[in-house]
């Protein structure tokens, strides 16, 4: 298709000098309408207003420009059809067979930090809808939704001679709608209070990043610097724990390193609990993140004190307790209300996205299912209930160490389970725990009794995995035949 005739309506001019000089030397026809045509002017080109075509002039401060029948029925007729042909020129429609458009940066304004009605004006509509219209007519129109195409367009237009490919342009369509997507995606985090906040980098320092979301429904923020993309991260894995793991009648605390728990337990009050989920790696620990479902009080705060940390998150504070930690002004302290978190999980792979249902399930004491002779005793099932819990949040492949409600070690993030048992192992003694009498649990099923075999060397006492290896039946006669119990929950908690 020979290009004639071209709509610009730019809101940066950058760029768009040599793709408009490039259309006119080659005898295009070109409307444009407000800055756009007074700069292309500047320029010596030829410019046909867009209020000559429509006999209307633009209205409410720029607000209407080219929202017309004659501006529109010459981007979306069809060149094959008779009726749209008879019509077209019937009302004296000019054709259009390229748009170029610019949108106005609802982003940038946002970021700035105008104020709402600064913002609400730079809602592009008539930009919006001459992309889509030209963007829906790709068969007979072409469309340049935004100013880094201006070149590509030029080298594809110079070597067809003037014209463009359909294929190009269904190129340029799918480009467009992605365009108005993001757009229309951006207005609407607006309105729905949705922040997109610039990080200092990304997970390294060589990586851009910001977040899109709003933390203020979740979060506030008592003192400290602002969270950064790993915070985030970590952030994110640590109220996950939480949710799980929390109880009316019990205060727990976790600590967080590269979002997976180093420590955790459940105690009475927040500062034993926080001494003993510290006992847990109180090497990983240093620079980690800290979390509870109690008030921090006091004492806490002492202990929580005495060591380096990054983020301090908990329901309520002390005044005390926010005096001592907010003094080192660095450290993280946030006030979390979080009832449950949203119900799907996206993540991008390739050149697209995965989205799944939030692993929210995980068995109750009646939902165990034991397998062998022995069965696990009343504190032995809440230790089964409570690791079940932690090797869900453990990156896989995972198994986890738990004794009297308190995290022993966990195996983390290995390519074997049988490795990330003896990594929980040698973990559990390097800090002084007795593992006697502990139990173990497993993110995915045993294949082979090897892990419950190395398992009851240690003196491990009970074991809580999915099941669903078809050959269950060695690991459970690997466990009668050692006086181990084994219960199954018919869950699997893969974490990648």
């Amino acid at each position: 298709m020979k290009i004639q005739s071209a709509l610009i309506s730019v809101f940066s001019k950058d760029g768009i000098d040599s793709l408009a000089r490039t259309l006119a030397s080659n005898g295009v026809k070109i409307y444009s309408t407000g800055g756009t045509q007074k700069y292309l002017e500047t320029l010596g080109i030829e410019v046909h207003r867009v209020e000559d075509q429509t006999n209307y002039p633009a209205v409410f401060g720029g607000r209407v420009k080219t929202l017309h029948p004659a501006i529109f029925g010459g981007i979306l007729y069809r060149r094959n059809n008779e009726s749209d042909l008879a019509e077209l020129a019937e009302h004296n429609i000019p054709s259009i067979d390229l748009v170029v458009v610019d949108l106005y940066p609802f982003e940038d304004t946002v970021a700035s930090g105008a104020s709402h009605q600064e913002i609400i004006e730079k809602i592009d509509i008539g930009g919006i809808s001459l992309i889509r219209a030209a963007a829906k007519n790709y068969a007979d129109t072409a469309i340049i939704s935004h100013k880094d195409q201006y070149q590509e367009f030029e080298e594809h237009y110079k070597q067809s001679g003037g014209n463009t490919s359909e294929e190009f342009r269904k190129y340029l369509a799918s480009e467009a709608f992605g365009v108005t997507r993001h757009y229309d995606s951006a207005i609407s985090d607006y309105f729905q209070g949705v922040e997109r906040i610039p990080l200092r980098y990304g997970e390294n320092p060589h990586q851009s990043a910001y977040f899109s979301g709003n933390l203020k429904d979740l979060f506030t923020q008592i003192s400290g610097k602002d969270l950064s993309y790993n915070n985030l991260l970590d952030v994110d894995a640590a109220v996950n724990l939480l949710l799980d793991i929390r109880s009316s009648d019990i205060v727990s605390f976790a600590v967080l390193k590269h979002n997976n728990a180093c420590g955790c337990a459940q105690r009475e009050t927040a500062v034993e609990a926080f001494k003993d989920a510290l006992a847990g790696d109180p090497v990983s620990a240093f620079g980690g993140i800290f979390i509870t479902d109690g008030e921090l009080d006091r004492d806490t705060a002492v202990e929580i004190d005495q060591i380096f940390y990054e983020i301090c998150i908990a329901p309520s504070y002390s005044q005390e307790a926010i005096d001592l930690l907010s003094a080192k002004g660095k450290r993280i302290l946030l006030k979390w209300d979080i009832k449950q978190l949203k119900g799907q999980i996206v993540r991008t792979v390739l050149n697209g996205s995965l989205v799944q249902d939030r692993d929210d399930s995980y068995a109750s004491a009646a939902e165990l299912d034991c397998k062998t002779k022995l069965k696990p005793t009343n504190s032995q099932v809440s230790d089964l209930l409570f690791a079940e819990k932690l090797v869900k949040n453990t990156k896989s492949n995972a198994i986890v160490l738990a004794k009297d409600g308190q995290l022993l070690a966990s195996g983390t993030g290995q390519t074997s389970r049988v490795d990330a048992l003896r990594q929980a192992i040698s973990k559990a003694k390097a800090f002084g725990f007795n593992i006697e009498g502990a139990v173990m649990a497993s993110d995915a099923f045993f294949p082979f009794p090897d892990c419950v075999e190395i398992a009851s060397e240690e003196g491990i006492a009970a074991v809580v995995q999915p099941g669903g290896s078809i050959k269950d039946q060695l690991s459970i006669d690997a466990c009668d035949a050692k006086g181990m119990s084994m219960v199954f929950t018919g869950k699997r908690h893969f974490k990648h």
